[in-house]
């Protein structure tokens, strides 16, 4: 007889942890509107913040999939949610006034950091800490929503540029083509190539990435293959695009030049992304045989 009256105040203590939670996560999107406006102007218009548009999808995703029966006990460590949230609010304030201290890529960074902070702290006020701890994964990938400052961005484009065009000249060797590199100027018979900022294709490259940080999560349990697996996808990114490269000179100095002007050159990004995730699929099914082999 005292069981349904239970079950009610449960529902109902359930349903005011969840209002509690759509209010902080409106807050957050009214205090942090400006910063994620940018966020989202970075990911539609650059190459180099594409994945961004992936990560809270995902992470949204990962939650429900994972979804487990988690004691909900948000009193135990409700203290560290609000620590969590004071101080992200400060640094949303203090940057919002500070604006001229430091550069607009590092405002964003630092403002994007605490907005992930709000919400982990939102999360902990609201659940508990022990659903915070069940979702790790799922709750640091929303790190990955943080725009890389100008400086890092740059920094990686030129070594993806100087590693293809690197791979690209050994390719080329390897397939007895005359070659000659002068920084990322590749000279081939009848042909000179440039791996200029927007072939270093670093798009496909963090997509790469993205995408094995899931695989890794999602079907490897021990934490060294997990890190060889993410590991091996950086030289892929690289490996990638001296294919790349590689491909379309030959076909442009064998079959067609119009082959250096065409989809191929332009949109073929996915094609060669497309082979470097069949790679990582192909190691990480060694890994998880490897894995299973050796399960108690």
């Amino acid at each position: 007889m005292n069981r349904p009256p239970i079950q009610d105040h449960a529902g109902a203590r359930h349903r005011s942890q969840y209002y509690k939670f759509l209010a902080l996560a409106l807050a957050s999107v009214a205090l942090w509107w400006q910063p994620l406006r940018t966020t989202l102007k970075l990911a539609l218009n650059s190459d180099a913040y594409t994945y961004i548009l992936l990560i809270l999808p995902v992470s949204l995703a990962l939650v429900y999939i994972e979804r487990k029966e988690v004691a909900s006990s948000p009193s135990s460590r409700r203290w560290l949610g609000w620590i969590l949230l004071g101080a992200a609010f400060f640094v949303r304030c203090f940057i919002g006034w500070k604006q001229d201290l430091s550069s607009a890529s590092t405002n964003l960074l630092v403002s994007m950091f605490a907005l992930v902070v709000f919400w982990l702290g939102s999360v902990v006020v609201c659940f508990g800490v022990g659903l915070l701890r069940a979702h790790a994964f799922a709750f640091c990938f929303l790190f990955l929503l943080i725009p890389l400052p100008t400086v890092a961005v740059n920094w990686v484009t030129e070594a993806l540029q100087h590693g293809s065009a690197v791979s690209a000249e050994v390719l080329f060797r390897i397939a007895q083509v005359p070659v000659t590199r002068h920084d990322v100027v590749l000279s081939i018979p009848d042909l000179d190539i440039e791996v200029a900022g927007e072939c270093s294709s670093i798009r496909s490259s963090t997509l790469l990435i993205v995408i094995t940080l899931l695989f890794a999560h999602l079907f490897l349990r021990s934490n060294w293959r997990k890190v060889l697996l993410v590991v091996v996808a950086v030289p892929l990114c690289v490996a990638k695009n001296a294919v790349r490269v590689f491909t379309i000179a030959e076909l442009a100095t064998r079959v067609d030049p119009s082959y250096l002007t065409g989809k191929l050159h332009h949109n073929g990004g996915v094609v060669f992304l497309g082979l470097a995730v069949l790679l990582t699929l192909l190691l990480l099914w060694v890994l998880r045989k490897t894995e299973l082999r050796t399960a108690p």
